[in-house]
């Protein structure tokens, strides 16, 4: 399991990527963004076709994973992932929800290992901050 310390994204807004409070920590919605910048923009299941919305959901739970370590005490022993919530920008009738957020689960298990995978929510919303087709939110634990 790595608990390596690697930047989050930062802020697009007014809020901070995590937090921690009681051995629990939140992360804000992460988008597929490298060095600030969006890597993909639009609805799924009409400019965005699902082996693109997953790979976005890959991206996006790194970038969650990143913010949750960034906040991770250097005395713990590492992190769990508990629960994380898939939001997908789609298209009406859009019903492959889950298999966009398997690419979000995907960066889960590649991380922290297949027995790490959270409980998980994916849900298909109108629209998404900066046109992104997925967002991402993790809560974890420190061990």
């Amino acid at each position: 399991m790595s608990i390596e310390r690697a930047e989050p994204p930062a802020p697009q807004g007014d809020y901070v990527p995590a937090v921690i409070h009681g051995g629990l920590i939140f992360s804000a919605g992460m988008t597929p963004r490298r060095n600030g910048v969006l890597t993909v923009t639009g609805t799924v299941g009409e400019q965005v076709d699902l082996a693109t919305a997953r790979a976005a959901a890959t991206l996006a739970a790194s970038n969650a994973l990143a913010a949750v370590r960034s906040v991770l005490p250097p005395e713990a022993g590492g992190l769990r992932c508990l629960q994380m919530t898939v939001y997908i920008a789609c298209a009406p009738g859009f019903t492959a929800a889950s298999a966009v957020a398997d690419g979000a689960s995907e960066a889960i298990a590649a991380e922290l290992g297949a027995g790490a995978l959270p409980a998980r929510s994916a849900i298909g919303v109108a629209a998404l901050p900066s046109g992104a087709p997925v967002e991402v939110q993790l809560v974890a634990a420190t061990l």
